[in-house]
């Protein structure tokens, strides 16, 4: 394989990033206290117009993401000043989600401003809680040409946030099903496959409770988004049985990737974009399923706080990354689903231009579904489920329940 990390963004090691997407007992309680007095930290709504009228443009913004989400060299960042003349100051700030959201909420409440212009939230609990009580900004679509044409299909009618009003995808991954041909004898198809007790001690599940929720809720033919509390318990008790019955060897925040590889697990929920960046990085032959009932599909957003000092210069900034050649550049170092479809083309395009072992790295990376979902894996795809604000706790202690007995 060949390993250029400032061209080949699929051999820079990542796994860690999801990590951070993971609840602890210690996170569910903070989310439970936060939830207390909710109703008096929110914000008065601002219209769309009311929020953009006399704001204007700084010259620099402040853009708080995940870690290892963008190139070493910050090169979208580079062309985006060069185009515009904004700086940015690029922040690798969300290194727990839970804790982020804790850290700006007070802020937030309070009108003040948080130091950052542009942040990145994963669709769930804090981003729910977020857009109820007021904190993000209407975006202005008439300023984001870019995104209004590019912006994929499968992203524009979503339940976390309809319309696109307050959020724009930065990238997108899926929970689906990984298993090791070395150890299954057979084709995995089946949200199902994951209760056979022929796999009895061989089988990952993931420690986090949307993400678990999902799997009971999918396998019960129920709709995340659509679910109630009975549908919930129902899911659960599914889930203790898989568990009571032996067939759990762990339950995983993200660290599956090295037991399915050894042996140690033959089937697992997992991650598209790790073992993706797995299968490239160590040659290995993992194969990776969307269940015929469906699986997750999550997505990091960016958004505007509405106490961003540089909100002009931020929307800005997101519509220059829906521009097809950047959102390709992004894609092909993160290795994660972009929201722009028109990147598969521009890197389909730059294989051909390429020969060696780049070109190879380049057609896989454009043929393979785990970065570029077909149609019909994207309509089996589902939300987490959606959660009022306020109420986690009622919803993380039921799955709690079972991957912490």
């Amino acid at each position: 394989m060949h390993k250029n990390p400032l061209l080949r963004g699929m051999t820079q090691a990542r796994y860690g990033r999801r990590d951070m997407l993971k609840f602890s007992a210690m996170a569910a309680a903070g989310y439970g206290l936060a939830a207390c007095g909710v109703s008096g930290q929110k914000q008065k709504a601002v219209a769309e117009e009311d929020f953009w009228q006399g704001k204007k443009e700084t010259g620099s913004l402040t853009f708080a993401n995940w870690p290892l989400y963008i190139d070493p060299k910050r090169t979208q960042l580079k062309q985006f000043t060069k185009a515009t003349g904004i700086s940015v100051d690029y922040r690798e700030d969300v290194q727990d989600i839970a804790a982020f959201a804790g850290k700006l909420q007070p802020q937030l409440a309070n009108g003040d401003y948080t130091g950052y212009d542009l942040i990145v939230l994963t669709n769930g609990l804090e981003l729910a809680r977020f857009l109820a009580l007021g904190y993000l900004a209407p975006l202005d679509h008439e300023q984001m040409p870019n995104f209004t044409k590019n912006l994929g299909q499968s992203y524009r009618d979503n339940s976390y946030d309809p319309g696109n009003k307050h959020t724009a995808p930065y990238a997108s991954g899926i929970t689906g099903i990984a298993y090791n041909p070395k150890y299954v004898d057979r084709e995995i198809t089946s949200i199902a496959d994951l209760w056979d007790p022929k796999f009895k001690g061989k089988v990952g599940m993931m420690s986090d409770p949307q993400e678990i929720a999902n799997f009971g809720l999918l396998l019960n033919g129920v709709e995340p988004a659509e679910s109630t509390k009975k549908d919930w318990q129902a899911a659960a008790d599914k889930l203790m049985k898989q568990r009571d019955d032996g067939i759990v060897r762990s339950y995983y925040a993200q660290d599956f990737v090295q037991p399915l590889t050894n042996g140690d697990v033959w089937l697992t929920m997992a991650w598209s974009g790790d073992i993706y960046q797995q299968n490239a990085e160590a040659g290995t032959d993992l194969k990776f399923v969307v269940p015929e009932e469906g699986a997750t599909i999550w997505t990091d957003l960016m958004c505007i706080p509405t106490t961003s000092k540089a909100a002009v210069d931020s929307l800005k900034l997101i519509d220059f990354l829906y521009r097809p050649e950047i959102a390709a550049g992004l894609t092909e170092y993160i290795t994660y689903i972009p929201p722009v479809p028109k990147a598969q083309d521009i890197l389909r395009a730059q294989a051909q231009q390429a020969s060696g072992a780049e070109r190879k790295d380049l057609e896989q990376l454009v043929e393979s579904p785990l970065v570029f979902p077909t149609d019909e894996d994207y309509s089996r795809l589902h939300n987490y489920v959606s959660i009022e604000p306020g109420k986690e706790n009622s919803f993380t202690s039921v799955f709690h329940a079972v991957t912490q007995a």
